[in-house]
């Protein structure tokens, strides 16, 4: 027969877990979160898609410098409701920043964004000479 340990649940300890375990401390966790990105490679032009649910179009910046595409997003929301006997304010603040470097085979003047159900799709196209699809097999001397 074996011997099984069997710890009694202690009361104090379950409602401070359950209580770090709850949605409102996510809440707090989330903050800083950068959105996940793919990068996909198309025959002429790269894809950069961002998961960015909940936000506007008007919400994001998309900085180009030095071949380091900067994508940026800052929101402030704050909501008050008044009552009989109170008076609540709550505030929201949210932002990320994702840089990126640029192969030199971007067409910098051609770069679009678009924005449509939660994801920011950034299109970069590749240059002319860059779209060359040049292989051969090199042989070994």
């Amino acid at each position: 027969m074996a011997i099984i340990r069997f710890n009694r649940p202690n009361a104090l300890t379950d409602a401070f877990q359950n209580f770090f375990d709850s949605d409102f401390v996510d809440i707090f966790n989330r903050r800083g979160i950068d959105p996940a990105a793919n990068i996909i490679e198309h025959p002429d032009a790269f894809e950069l898609d961002l998961a960015a649910p909940g936000l506007k179009k008007d919400d994001f910046k998309i900085h180009l410098e030095n071949n380091i595409l900067t994508v940026s997003s800052e929101v402030e929301d704050s909501k008050e409701e008044e009552g009989k006997n109170y008076t609540r304010k709550e505030y929201h603040y949210s932002s990320f920043s994702r840089s990126f470097n640029l192969p030199k085979t971007i067409d910098l003047e051609k770069i679009k964004a678009d924005y449509d159900n939660g994801i920011l799709k950034v299109m970069l196209p590749k240059k002319d000479e860059a779209k060359l699809d040049v292989r051969k097999e090199i042989k070994i001397s």
